[in-house]
Order: structure tokens, then C-alpha cells, then sequence
């Protein structure tokens, strides 16, 4: 049988990975990289970029963020309100996400020093929850960015795009990463429960041989 340390010790590396890579993937601007190669550009300016969900970097030093919140909602189009309603959702959802981490952490390990079934299946429910929002965030986040990029094909000429290049970055797998560590935590915690569950009944079987 696996031994529960092993098991709510692996659970709680998990969760503090989970929350660690979360946590650098909202706070870093590589969530989506547009790579702009004019063969016959020659200005001093890169036209590349990358973007967070707070800032939208474009070439060396030039920064501007966001405005999700700060927007006048009536100068813009419907299909702009749209794209900074999705983008609300993303920023809103994600650090919530990243909160109920860190609650989750301490959960389990509470949980896991009192070692009783419910309580470590409660705090692994728990995690299946906390990671819906995670998967919330990120599934809006590329929804948002394909709209975005759609909005934007519809205003430049096809030849202006040949030479554009646009991906998801290493931030965006940072948080699909904590998801699938969150789910893990989970998966864990079920298993430690499960353990303590059997073990419960085996004491209780050697008890009654006993008697």
C-alpha cells in the first residue's frame, strides 16, 4: 500500500507548484507574442509585441496598459465592448483562482495533519472547484485573443499580415500547467483519503480478531 506520507507530501508540493506558476503567469506579459518581420521595414521601431493581462508591450520601451476598467464604454463598438467584457472576466477570474489556492493550500494541510478521510475529500473537492476557475480564466483568455485577432484582421489588408507571426506564450502555459497541477492536488488528496479510509477499516478488522 502507498504510504499517505508520500502521497499528502507529493499533494502538497503539487499545490504549491500549482499556485507558484499561477501566480508568475498572471504577473508576466507573455500571454500572447505578435512577431512582426517587414523584410523592407527600416524605421527605428520594432513592430513587435507581446501582452499580459495588464499590459500590452510593444517593441523595447514602449508600455501601455490595459483598460478593462478605466475605458469610456460609449465611445467604443459593440465588438470592442465585447472583447473588454471577456477581458474583465479573465483578469477578475484568475487572481480569484489564485486566492482559493492558497486557502486550498492551507485546507490540506490541516486536513492532512488530522488525517480523516472527509476532510482530506472535502479539501480535494475543494481543489476540483478552485481549478474551474482557473480553466474559466484561461479558456476565456484564448477566446478573448482570437476575437481580438479577428477584430484586427478586419482592419488591415491580407499583404499586411503575411509578414505577421502570432502565438500564445509561455505565460498562457504556465497557467494551463497549474491547472493541470491543481487537478493533480486533487487526484492526491482523493488518494490520501482513500488510503486513510482503508487503513481505518483494516485497524478495525485486526481490533475484532482481537476481541
Amino acid at each position: 500500500m502507498m504510504r499517505y506520507e508520500l502521497v499528502v507530501l507529493s499533494a502538497g508540493f503539487t499545490g504549491l507548484l500549482s499556485f507558484s506558476l499561477l501566480a508568475v503567469a498572471i504577473g508576466t506579459d507573455y500571454w500572447y507574442i505578435i512577431d512582426v518581420n517587414k523584410p523592407n521595414h527600416t524605421g527605428p521601431d520594432d513592430l513587435s509585441s507581446h501582452s499580459g493581462l495588464w499590459r500590452i508591450n510593444e517593441g523595447v520601451n514602449r508600455s501601455s496598459v490595459i483598460p478593462s476598467f478605466t475605458a469610456n464604454m460609449s465611445s467604443l463598438s459593440e465588438a470592442e465592448r465585447h472583447l473588454l467584457g471577456l477581458h474583465k472576466v479573465v483578469v477578475i477570474v484568475l487572481p480569484l483562482s489564485l486566492v482559493l489556492l492558497v486557502f486550498g493550500w492551507i485546507l490540506g494541510l490541516v486536513s492532512s495533519f488530522a488525517s480523516r478521510p472527509n476532510l482530506l475529500a472535502g479539501t480535494a473537492s475543494y481543489f476540483l472547484f478552485g481549478s474551474l476557475f482557473t480553466l474559466t480564466g484561461v479558456s476565456t483568455y484564448i477566446r478573448y485573443s482570437n476575437q481580438a485577432m479577428e477584430e484586427f484582421k478586419r482592419t488591415v489588408s491580407p499583404e499586411n499580415l503575411a509578414d505577421v507571426d502570432v502565438s500564445f506564450g509561455w505565460s498562457l502555459a504556465a497557467a494551463w500547467l497549474s491547472y493541470s497541477l491543481e487537478v493533480a492536488t486533487a487526484l492526491l488528496l482523493m488518494l490520501a483519503a482513500r488510503i486513510r479510509q482503508m487503513k481505518g477499516h483494516y485497524d478495525s478488522g485486526v481490533a475484532i480478531a482481537m476481541s
